[in-house]
């Protein structure tokens, strides 16, 4: 039977995280070292740094106004306190979607950024990009193995935001790409779409395509 070797400190278990094999062989040796936990320290916070950095790279979110710049009093209806609790992002946790819908120019964009910001910020992965790019890329595959490839990219982040659904009109074949990889996420990773059409206009967005209902 093979047993499990358990960390007899908080800062040895920091150490095995890190892959310290080095350190861990002579642990015994330095173990009560005054200089361990700050190397082991800077270590960690430059792993984190690098992590952020290339969250902050994949996601593509591009620049954004503050929430705190956002003018409660433009968009004529709006439930501030439910946006306000989005930010908790414990929809993420649930792998929970979020629909921003509304007229042009109220600031679903910018809520949406600052969504995967705060995404980001917390450690988790985010892709931002608009419906247009999203389904233009994913139409361009030249094959079908390509295309699986590429959807699987778009399926790996833990959220996926998708911004000016309903902008222009798509075909048949956008709008089956579009519900390929919203049903493929759903109850597994979470979705934030924006969109200026209510739901019973979207059958205009996306003319004859069977996976709209309304």
């Amino acid at each position: 039977m093979k047993t499990a070797t358990v960390p007899a400190s908080p800062l040895e278990a920091r150490a095995r995280a890190l892959g310290f094999s080095g350190l861990l062989a002579h642990w015994e040796e330095i173990a009560n070292a005054p200089w361990l936990e700050t190397v082991i320290g800077y270590e960690e916070e430059e792993r984190a740094r690098k992590s952020l950095e290339r969250r902050v790279a994949n996601a593509k979110i591009g620049a954004f106004k503050p929430m705190a710049d956002f003018d409660w009093q433009w968009p004529t209806k709006i439930d501030r306190e439910l946006i306000e609790e989005l930010f908790a992002l414990e929809f993420l946790k649930e792998a929970g979607n979020v629909i921003l819908a509304g007229p042009n120019g109220t600031g679903k964009t910018m809520i949406a950024k600052n969504l995967a910001h705060q995404a980001v910020l917390r450690g988790h992965t985010v892709r931002f990009l608009t419906a247009s790019e999203l389904l233009n890329d994913l139409v361009g595959q030249e094959s079908a193995s390509a295309l699986t490839r590429r959807l699987r990219h778009y399926l790996r982040p833990s959220l996926l935001v998708i911004d000016e659904v309903g902008y222009l009109a798509a075909s048949t074949r956008h709008a089956d790409l579009l519900f390929e990889i919203v049903s493929r996420r759903y109850e597994q990773k979470s979705i934030i779409l924006t969109t200026n059409k209510p739901f019973r206009e979207w059958n205009e967005v996306f003319p004859s395509a069977g996976c709209v209902v309304t």
